[in-house]
């Protein structure tokens, strides 16, 4: 009987292992994939900033082909302005052009940020509870120790050791898994931040730019297929 406790809690120890392991590469693939999406999209920014600014005009600003959460943004806007001009007879459409612009405006900030988001949860989730899932197999390296002692009636080292040297390790690996998982987090979440106050500033320029054009823009030209997709989904 107490050969097969034994055998549950190493099991036990080792499935803990297990899981902490796989705590790991997630929140490294995780780091990673993020870094990568981040760089990209500071890039993307700092390009669209240059390119759109220096348009000459709304003509040429709403033809510019960049890429990136504001560079969306943009054309979303300048397409939802589209749609008001045309005739519409349903609720959807019975906004007026600067309600309908600004509505817009806010639907697709939302989504981007719930794009940037992805990820975030399941790292605040491995750095949340890797420590306590360390703490766990503890708990059963100590209770197999004791169960050790108790079937070899001996509390020497030599029986002790392995039991008692794996409760330990457990409890320093989950640490180490939580420690990255946390710091990532905290760092993602203030790049989305970041990037949300760039999406808001944008949007404040874009409306007082086109309330100076009476909430207006000229006929896009059809080839931008990328700009009428974001306007569906903002409706959506």
């Amino acid at each position: 009987m107490a050969i097969a406790s034994q055998q549950l809690y190493q099991t036990l120890v080792e499935g803990t292992f297990d899981a902490l392991i796989a705590f790991s590469v997630i929140t490294w693939l995780l780091i990673v994939i993020k870094a990568a999406q981040h760089l990209q999209i500071s890039w993307q920014q700092r390009k669209f900033r240059q390119d759109f600014w220096k348009a000459r005009d709304l003509t040429a600003a709403a033809t510019l082909k960049l890429q990136g959460p504001t560079a969306r943004l943009a054309q979303v806007g300048f397409h939802s302005l589209q749609q008001a001009g045309k005739p519409q007879s349903d609720l959807e459409h019975s906004w007026d052009r600067q309600v309908l612009l600004e509505r817009h405006l806010r639907q697709h900030i939302h989504k981007e940020r719930r794009s940037l988001e992805n990820g975030l949860a399941i790292l605040a989730s491995i750095g949340t509870t890797a420590p306590f899932v360390g703490l766990f197999g503890t708990v059963f390296g100590i209770i197999d120790a004791l169960t050790a002692i108790t079937a070899q009636k001996s509390a020497s080292i030599e029986v002790v050791a392995g039991p008692i040297g794996e409760a330990l390790v457990a409890t320093g690996v989950g640490i180490a898994v939580a420690v990255p998982a946390v710091l990532a987090f905290n760092f993602f979440l203030r790049r989305l931040k970041l990037i949300q106050a760039d999406l808001d500033d944008f949007a404040t320029d874009f409306l007082n730019l086109l309330q100076k054009a009476g909430f207006r823009v000229p006929v896009i030209p059809a080839e931008q297929p990328q700009a009428e997709v974001n306007v569906q989904e903002a409706y959506s």
